[in-house]
């Protein structure tokens, strides 16, 4: 007989030794285990309950005291935010019950200064005015004198034109060239008729 035959052997001697309800095999008793297998469930359980504490459990306790740390500093962290938050609203509170008076400064302060604006542009325009009024008046005092100048150039041609043409036809050609040659004997003598 060979190795795996006798297992197989010893395993149906052992299986006729166990009561058999018809759904499977049953202990002995039907309330306790064997000793047998109570001994070493128990040993294989402290075992791997010792296992777990020497190396789960401060793995486990230092993911628990991390959490705890971070909770706590989540929560600390809301409540300096409440604390802002509050202080905050307090202090928008108080803005708004001084926004009244902020807006009167306001309006005053711009209606002071449209009314400084106003007045140095009032001020302005009448330097202006009174600059254009001036140049104005220079202007037309130039204009006038231009005028008169003018008119006094044209009268003066005029008037030679007028003498020449009334002296050309009231003087005959004799007494023309007698004042011509008069002229010129006194411009060559430099006593030239100054103007």
């Amino acid at each position: 007989m060979t190795f795996t035959q006798l297992n197989v052997a010893a395993g149906l001697l052992q299986a006729e030794s166990v009561p058999n309800d018809g759904k499977g095999s049953t202990s002995l008793n039907p309330y306790f285990a064997p000793l047998k297998e109570v001994v070493i469930g128990g040993l294989a359980t402290l075992i791997v309950f010792a296992l777990l504490w020497k190396y789960a459990w401060p793995a486990i306790s230092k993911g628990m005291q991390d959490r705890t740390a971070r909770i706590q500093s989540e929560l600390d962290s809301s409540a300096a935010d409440r604390k802002q938050a509050e202080s905050d609203a307090a202090e928008i509170r108080t803005s708004l019950g001084d926004i009244d008076g902020e807006r009167t400064r306001l309006f005053a302060d711009a209606e002071a200064q449209a009314a400084a604006l106003l007045e140095d542009g009032r001020a302005r325009l009448d330097q202006e005015v009174a600059e254009m009024e001036s140049k104005g008046e220079a202007d037309i005092a130039a204009a006038a004198g231009r005028g008169a100048d003018d008119l006094r150039a044209d009268i003066a041609r005029y008037s030679s034109q007028a003498i020449e043409s009334s002296v050309t036809t009231s003087l005959d050609d004799a007494t023309q060239q007698e004042l011509i040659e008069g002229f010129i004997s006194r411009v060559g003598a430099g006593k030239a008729v100054t103007s």
